[in-house]
């Protein structure tokens, strides 16, 4: 990305939260802890590109419940992790693989929150989208309870509900439609759609939102009664690209969750969707990749826990 974007980027995104989290906060009690995360995320990426996708997930459903504080890495039964919306989570071994790395060289420093939050942007980075500073000095909390995570945004949720859980975690409506913009390169399964695929009308036709072509695909894909299980790419045109071709799909009636299309229908996230969407006003993708950075800040920076809060875990699935 262009050298003066990126410092004026800098500039903006830090400010919001310079009071809590700093950028390069392990510079001197840690300095290779960004570089060791990186080269971690890398490996993984290597033998899975799916894992990208499955980082910047864990991240999102971290920040949402307890603040982005490393709960959701928790192993035990009564954790969030075990909780119905996570159960699908995926890239709990980078973290663990960076955590232990790390510990080797810096014992008792680098929480995993900030090691997540480090790896959510790694990954966009090596998926082609951009790189940005992340601020560090999370620390780990103490709290890790499945019945926290029953408020978990959802594919079923209508906008107003969606508007609603992230105004609660102080995002606004751009800020919803921006990290909707993940999905590029997600994947899902045919469970969590193929209601709209059958019987979603009274007349027991498919999601009349969904462009005609696409829905036979995802018939193909996900046929009645068929593998409930089977992954299906949210983004049909580059699931592997961290691009803007998401929003495309949106604005085209290509979209694959129900909550994804219905950003389309509502008058002020369809804005957003047709800014990015659009060669001339997303700038051929440069608007998206300005503004994913800046939503993403603010995402990392949910209730984080400073200072003496909390506490600087030796494992990341295990509390002190």
């Amino acid at each position: 990305m262009d050298g003066i974007l990126v410092s004026l980027m800098i500039l903006v995104m830090t400010s919001s939260v310079q009071a809590q989290l700093i950028t390069g906060f392990y510079s001197t009690s840690c300095s290779s802890a960004e570089t060791i995360v990186r080269s971690t995320v890398v490996s993984h990426f290597s033998k899975d590109l799916t894992i990208a996708a499955g980082l910047l997930r864990l991240h999102f459903h971290d920040c949402f419940v307890q603040g982005c504080d490393g709960s959701i890495l928790i192993a035990d039964s009564s954790a969030e992790k075990n909780a119905s919306p996570n159960l699908g989570l995926r890239g709990f071994e980078v973290i663990d693989d960076a955590k232990s790395q790390i510990e080797a060289i810096c014992p008792g420093i680098v929480s995993c929150a900030d090691i997540l939050a480090l790896a959510a942007r790694d990954a966009v980075d090596l998926s082609g989208g951009p790189s940005w500073p992340v601020p560090t000095g999370r620390r780990d909390g103490k709290i890790s309870l499945s019945s926290q995570a029953s408020n978990m945004p959802s594919p079923l949720d209508p906008v107003s509900v969606l508007r609603q859980k992230f105004a609660a975690k102080g995002l606004d409506d751009h800020d919803l439609v921006t990290l909707a913009g993940a999905h590029t390169i997600g994947q899902t399964d045919c469970r969590f759609f193929s209601y709209r695929l059958y019987n979603f009308t009274t007349s027991g036709g498919a999601d009349p939102t969904i462009n005609v072509a696409f829905l036979a695909q995802l018939q193909a894909l996900c046929p009645k009664n068929g593998d409930g299980l089977r992954r299906v790419a949210l983004d049909k045109d580059s699931p592997a690209k961290f691009d803007v071709s998401f929003f495309k799909n949106v604005r085209d009636g290509n979209g694959v969750l129900e909550s994804d299309q219905r950003l389309w229908e509502d008058s002020v996230t369809q804005s957003v969707v047709q800014n990015y969407a659009g060669n001339v006003r997303g700038l051929l993708g440069l608007r998206f990749d300005f503004e994913f950075p800046k939503a993403m800040i603010k995402l990392s920076s949910i209730e984080v826990k400073t200072g003496t809060d909390g506490e600087i875990r030796k494992v990341c699935s295990k509390f002190n």
